[in-house]
């Protein structure tokens, strides 16, 4: 088994980034409700579903 030139803890030089680490973004914001939006998806697809069901049934 060969020796490793590095600490286990280090990176080695030919390795890695070397620029700046990025601004994590907030927590929050509106992708982050998933449920919510399939959700409003669901209950506008029920309501067109409606609307079309009430057309073939005489209803409007």
């Amino acid at each position: 088994m060969t020796t490793a030139l590095n600490p286990p803890t280090e990176t080695p030089q030919g390795e890695g980034c070397t620029s700046e680490a990025h601004q994590e973004r907030a927590d929050g914001g509106m992708w982050e409700h998933p449920v919510l939006w399939a959700a409003l998806i669901v209950v506008g697809a029920a309501v067109v579903a409606g609307y079309f069901a009430a057309r073939v049934f005489g209803f409007t």
